[in-house]
């Protein structure tokens, strides 16, 4: 896990609210396999959100079991796991959406959501990771790459791939993130 020291993880959170209020999660994608389109903030918003860069054919792969545990263990409390498959990295998620959601159902039994295949690094990175690498400084190094968002969509810490999703770190992170009230209403989009 890459947690930074405490004084750059305040630099962090002093400076997420400006990207809150831009729309880190206003964003639109499309679901997985399927033609809708969802807006981030409007179905997400007020939730705790574990964005991961996902890929079908990696060392790290198997932690699609973990996130789906992890997701249906929280799912109740106000958080969502949500998956965007990259090929960015060695090519190694290079099948269509169809054959990843067949893959990830099942496989592992994938039911969190799960997007429309992004690029997550690069000159070009989709809109929502362009907006967490800004948030954190930190773009993923490799296939699931973890970042945890708040219910007021800051981010408040990346994770590296080779945290699992049982890791004490993240989960400790996840919880006390989930304690933290519902917003009375979703965050209003700008």
């Amino acid at each position: 896990m890459k947690i930074w020291a405490t004084v750059a993880l305040a630099g962090l959170l002093a400076t997420a609210p400006a990207l809150a209020d831009q729309g880190l999660l206003d964003h639109e994608y499309r679901q997985l396999a399927g033609k809708q389109t969802v807006n981030l903030q409007d179905t997400y918003g007020g939730q705790v959100l574990l964005v991961v860069n996902t890929a079908s054919k990696c060392g790290f792969t198997p932690q699609y079991e973990g996130l789906e545990a992890m997701h249906a263990k929280y799912k109740d409390q106000g958080f969502a796991v949500l998956g965007f498959p990259s090929n960015d990295f060695m090519g190694q998620e290079p099948g269509s959406e169809e054959d990843i959601q067949e893959f990830c159902t099942l496989t592992y039994g994938v039911k969190f959501p799960m997007f429309e295949k992004v690029q997550v690094r690069g000159g070009t990175p989709t809109p929502l990771y362009a907006d967490l690498i800004k948030a954190t400084g930190e773009a993923p190094g490799w296939n699931f790459h973890k970042y945890l968002v708040d219910r007021s969509g800051n981010v408040i810490a990346s994770f590296g791939s080779r945290t699992t999703p049982d890791d004490p770190k993240l989960v400790a992170a996840i919880e006390k993130a989930i304690a933290v009230p519902m917003p009375a209403a979703p965050v209003a989009k700008k």
